[in-house]
């Protein structure tokens, strides 16, 4: 799904937020019908009145944030900064950052896709089911990833190969994470805290990142309707595996 997401955004035309709207209703889905249940189910030890397993979603949502947002002021001051010196004529350009930034970025991506498959082993040791509906979870959110991931370093000036390495490590990422969960077994209590950290990044990434890209273009109906789709789609998996 990481490689087709690249695939996609060499290939992608005007529906692009179409398929990023209902990749995001599924996400919406697991966390809200699977990831929280099963957080707390495994972790109800209580906090100051509230479940450990919630206290950790909350920290995971708000972890992503403070660190998007810690680099997108960095960013704002870098380009505060080139405006100024160029104001000034002494800007000159530096296309080898630029692509440094690209790949940087990508990098980071296929971080989070080593955390992606880690969260897969980890909700296989929860059971079955809960596996299942967070696999498909991370195939919907890898095949955005993938075309991020392809999108980001073309866009800062990297050629294609580049861009098509960087998409293949993307793609082997989840697999990397998910073996590494063979050696050992996580104790049920700290796999409830770990699946209500992942769906507050998963909340976020899909409330912060995917919707509004979905929606910036073309704010429109149909992405709503994916979105609702894709909610709706996890509903009725997770039901019928229940």
């Amino acid at each position: 799904m990481t490689l087709l997401g690249g695939l996609v955004a060499q290939r992608t035309g005007d529906r692009r937020h179409l398929v990023l709207g209902f990749a995001a209703g599924l996400m919406l889905g697991v966390v809200a019908f699977d990831l929280l249940p099963e957080a707390v189910s495994l972790a109800p030890e209580k906090l100051f009145g509230v479940p450990r397993a919630l206290l950790m979603f909350a920290v995971g949502f708000l972890a992503i944030h403070c660190v998007e947002r810690s680099v997108a002021i960095h960013r704002a001051h870098e380009g505060e900064y080139a405006g100024h010196t160029h104001a000034h004529g002494h800007a000159h350009p530096h296309h080898g950052r630029s692509e440094g930034v690209g790949l940087l970025a990508a990098g980071s991506l296929v971080g989070h896709s080593v955390m992606d498959g880690f969260a897969i082993g980890a909700a296989f040791q929860a059971g079955g089911t809960v596996g299942t509906v967070v696999a498909l979870a991370v195939v919907a959110h890898d095949f955005a990833d993938g075309f991020n991931t392809y999108t980001v370093t073309r866009l800062y000036g990297n050629d294609r190969r580049r861009a098509l390495l960087l998409l293949a490590a993307d793609a082997l990422a989840p697999v990397t994470g998910a073996a590494i969960t063979l050696a050992f077994t996580i104790p049920d209590h700290v796999l409830g805290l770990y699946l209500g950290f992942f769906a507050g990044f998963l909340l976020y990434l899909a409330t912060a990142d995917i919707l509004p890209e979905a929606h910036s273009p073309h704010p429109s109906r149909s992405t709503l309707l994916c979105t609702l789709a894709g909610v709706g789609f996890m509903w009725l998996v997770i039901g019928l595996a229940t």
